[in-house]
């Protein structure tokens, strides 16, 4: 599989929730060394976090997953309490 580069950054780690993916990046020779995007379609990054240190970077990738995660899991439980409940059945003995 070929590496998957941004602007010269090279995609070393990925997080998929629901159609977002988060990913982490890293470039040598230049500061800020590593990054953190949202992408969308494998290619579209956007909403780059920038540091210098490898560890923040990390740290930022599973904060981004992690709060899409909770706005996904939000999301679904307002679905469910706008869905109209279905009356229960009686079981049959």
């Amino acid at each position: 599989m070929d590496a998957r580069i941004n602007e010269g950054y090279v995609i070393t780690d990925s997080i998929h929730v629901g159609e977002t993916e988060f990913v982490f990046g890293k470039l040598d020779n230049k500061i800020p060394m590593y990054v953190t995007w949202a992408c969308k379609g494998g290619n579209n990054y956007f909403w780059g976090h920038y540091f210098s240190d490898p560890m923040e970077a990390k740290k930022d990738l599973l904060d981004r997953a992690g709060e899409e995660l909770e706005y996904q899991m939000e999301r679904r439980a307002r679905a469910a309490e706008k869905q109209p409940k279905e009356p229960e059945k009686e079981r049959e003995r």
